[in-house]
């Protein structure tokens, strides 16, 4: 679904305004051809210290290497996913600088960010994650949904291949709340009933993300079902390492299926390794590039589309070298 930005019906009223936002020709803009200086875009990641943030950084800087007379970015963001407060206050900060012509936002906390960007009238783009507001123009991302409950269903024709009868997966979930870690939660629980499992609802463990307390999970799971389970799946690559690595060891889960999601370069080596059975893997890159690139289209008073869903792709070993290539053309 398309639609124009209120830019354009500013520009198509008035074509004897000389200047944009940023000091290109009226109608130039309208047309897309670049302004005589760039875009400043703000762009807030959920963080700035893992590889998944990183390589979303990556595309939307290949974007910016692109285009070097159309747009500059600033991006940053806090030390980890639940430091809501010291990204609330990046946005915030951000929020009030005049020179930025767009905020590019990965909320960790929607409904804040929500709050922070409702005195703006400047546009906003939000990618990973959605933002519940008429200011937010158009969201960039996967159908984290759709995503993991793709996985799911892979995870239980691979638990049936792995010999398993009872097909029940538990899950080590992400920060509750957190609107992404539900819509995975959402699709892996209908996944997993609609290929024929069960899905776990009063065992799944809250691990804020982090591999430390995804260790703790796992053996509390081991503690509590010593003759093992058929699926673990995790809110993401980092967690589902750090509980099929725990794992490894106790023979009740030599055949269970470890799930994550994201796609990370070391979860993607690891199920080429064997040591991790599949993972959703994310288009990152493109949602970075993507990101940026619909940014450009509203502010140049272009038609884009509300919503950019970038796909996802279920890894195995059939297919984890392929993602692995792509990676060193990202990172080159």
């Amino acid at each position: 679904m398309t639609k124009k930005n209120w830019f354009a019906a500013l520009l198509a009223g008035s074509l004897a305004l000389t200047l944009t936002a940023c000091g290109g020709d009226a109608n130039e803009a309208a047309n897309g051809d670049s302004a005589e200086t760039p875009y400043e875009i703000s762009m807030i990641l959920k963080t700035n210290a893992s590889e998944f943030w990183q390589i979303i950084q990556a595309g939307a800087e290949a974007y910016e290497e692109e285009h070097p007379d159309l747009v500059k970015l600033s991006i940053k963001g806090p030390p980890g996913e639940t430091f809501y407060e010291e990204q609330l206050n990046m946005i915030t900060t951000d929020i009030s600088v005049d020179s930025y012509d767009g905020y590019l936002i990965a909320p960790l906390q929607s409904e804040a960010v929500a709050t922070a960007i409702a005195g703006t009238d400047k546009p906003v783009v939000a990618f990973d994650t959605d933002i519940n507001s008429d200011k937010c123009l158009s969201f960039i991302g996967t159908g984290n949904k759709e995503a993991a409950k793709e996985g799911a269903k892979a995870a239980v024709e691979a638990a049936k291949a792995a010999g398993w009868d009872e097909i029940k997966c538990i899950e080590i979930a992400g920060v509750q709340g957190d609107a992404t870690n539900t819509a995975r939660m959402e699709g892996y629980r209908e996944g997993i009933t609609e290929a024929g499992g069960e899905f776990l609802d009063d065992e799944v463990q809250y691990a804020n993300a982090t591999a430390d307390l995804a260790v703790t999970s796992m053996e509390a799971i081991m503690n509590k079902f010593p003759e093992g389970v058929a699926i673990i799946c995790s809110n993401n690559d980092d967690m589902a390492l750090a509980a099929a690595r725990t794992a490894a060891d106790n023979p009740a889960y030599a055949n269970t299926i470890f799930l994550g999601f994201d796609g990370q370069q070391s979860a993607v080596q690891a199920v080429l390794d064997g040591e991790l059975t599949m993972t959703a893997a994310q288009n990152n890159y493109d949602i970075g590039y993507k990101a940026v690139e619909t940014m450009v289209k509203i502010l140049q008073g272009e038609e884009y589309d509300e919503v950019v869903d970038t796909g996802t792709e279920i890894i195995t070993k059939e297919n984890a070298q392929d993602r692995l290539d792509r990676f060193a053309e990202w990172m080159a």
